[in-house]
């Protein structure tokens, strides 16, 4: 039995180096819809608010960019908030 206990911490110990001196994977971030959420780089430019005729009343888009946190490599993740407002047509 102590020798079983003995060969047991003896594996764990090296399987626990083995994986500690692997190389890491790098992480890849795609995104097929950059409308909304972009990883990395400058802040994208913010859109004009729009206003959109809905028959009976209008509506007020406005589009801004924020950062929303860091991936683990340190890149900034960027968020799309859309604001919409009901005003009165013109």
């Amino acid at each position: 039995m102590n020798k079983f206990c003995i060969f047991f911490v003896c594996v764990v110990f090296a399987v626990t180096m083995t994986a500690c001196g692997m190389a890491t994977i790098k992480p890849n971030y795609t995104l097929t819809n950059t409308d909304l959420m972009r990883i990395g780089g400058e802040k994208p430019s913010d859109k004009e608010p729009e206003i959109i005729n809905m028959g009976s009343y209008c509506l007020q888009v406005s589009e801004k960019w924020k950062a929303d946190g860091k991936t683990p490599d340190g890149q900034t993740i960027w968020s799309k908030d859309s604001l919409r407002h009901a005003i009165p047509c013109q």
